[in-house]
């Protein structure tokens, strides 16, 4: 019983840190976007809001519990498809090196989680069949 309270709030804390961060980017969407265009990402202004969605969506449906597998993937999605372009630390050097490769290995930790959440809830819907 303590395990699974545990658990449930682990994966709410882990959700709602997403569902805030998609919420953050889409409220300021044109900042994000203008980011995202100055570092070269393609299709900015499309792909920007469509991965903070991404993001939202899934921390909510994760952190809620409502389709947790389906939100583990859309964080673990966003993540994949971010961090390569977005903290690209073997392009830089000095300071903005190692900032970038701090942030890059943030991004690989969250997608370790995403994935153990989903790693849980495959493992859970098994035991439940």
């Amino acid at each position: 019983m303590l395990k699974h309270a545990v658990f449930v709030l682990a994966r709410a804390a882990f959700g709602a840190k997403f569902a805030r961060d998609g919420y953050s980017n889409l409220s300021d969407l044109d900042d994000m976007v203008a980011y995202a265009d100055s570092v070269g990402v393609p299709l900015a202004g499309t792909l920007v809001p469509l991965a903070s969605s991404l993001l939202f969506v899934g921390g909510i449906a994760l952190a809620l519990g409502l389709a947790p597998l389906l939100g583990a993937v859309a964080i673990a999605a966003f993540m994949l498809g971010v961090t390569p372009g977005m903290h690209d630390f073997w392009n830089e050097s000095g300071d903005e090196r190692d900032a970038e490769l701090d942030n890059f290995l943030r991004n690989v930790a969250f997608l370790g989680g995403a994935v153990a959440f989903w790693a849980s809830t495959r493992e859970r819907d098994q035991h439940a069949e």
